[in-house]
């Protein structure tokens, strides 16, 4: 993927100033909210030069490529400017911690069951890029209350271009979606503790990449 060279970039594709001004909030666990992160033109122009996936799930950004817009906004999710407000909004230290980007078209009604992340992943941000959402279809992420009830959530944030969840990896950071099936246009920047955890992340991730692959292949024969 050739990303834009920095003297090449204008101006950021994020409103980090939006970002700024996200609503911060500490119970159940640590988390903010922002909208308007990018524009809807913005957002569009990104779906357009969107890696070409046809399978669910997220997918690590190392084995995809996309177009001009889609690079941009993955520069911005890279840059120092993303750690250090994250870093000042969550009480966090994530400057020199290494990041992996995976990236998400398509859900199966199975995917945002809830769950907490591993040890490993000290942040997690959410960008959204979906032109329009109804969450009482699904797919609208959940700040949750507990481990056991979807309904039982603290806030939600509908997945519509420039909507961004982000949250501190704790023991009760439990989160999820109702069930959704199509669409469903986000990136995911992950914080982790090394790099030794990147590197069986990254392994892991192209490892199901490639299985997923297969399975769809074998499936599209069969029919």
């Amino acid at each position: 993927m050739g990303l834009s060279c920095p003297e090449q970039r204008l101006k950021a594709m994020i409103n980090f100033d939006s970002l700024h001004s996200a609503t911060l909030r500490h119970d159940p666990f640590v988390y903010l909210m922002a909208q308007d992160v990018i524009t809807r033109e913005q957002g569009e122009a990104v779906r357009r030069d969107f890696p070409k996936i046809k399978q669910s799930g997220y997918l690590p950004l190392s084995q995809l490529s996309g177009g001009e817009a889609f690079d941009d906004l993955i520069a911005d999710l890279q840059s120092p400017e993303l750690a250090e407000i994250l870093s000042a909004a969550l009480g966090l230290e994530l400057r020199y911690k290494p990041r992996m980007i995976t990236v998400r078209k398509h859900s199966k009604l199975k995917d945002g069951r809830i769950h907490n992340d591993g040890v490993s992943k000290i942040c997690t941000c959410l960008i959204y890029l979906n032109d329009s959402w109804d969450v009482t279809q699904g797919g609208g992420i959940r700040a949750l209350n507990g481990q056991d009830n979807m309904d039982d959530f603290a806030d939600e944030v509908a997945p519509i271009t420039g909507n961004v969840f982000a949250f501190a990896r704790s023991d009760n950071s439990w989160h999820g979606h109702p069930p959704f099936k199509g669409e469903r246009y986000v990136i995911q920047t992950t914080f982790l503790s090394d790099a030794a955890a990147l590197a069986r992340k990254e392994n892991r991730g192209g490892l199901q990449m490639k299985l997923k692959k297969i399975f769809e292949r074998k499936h599209s024969i069969s029919k």
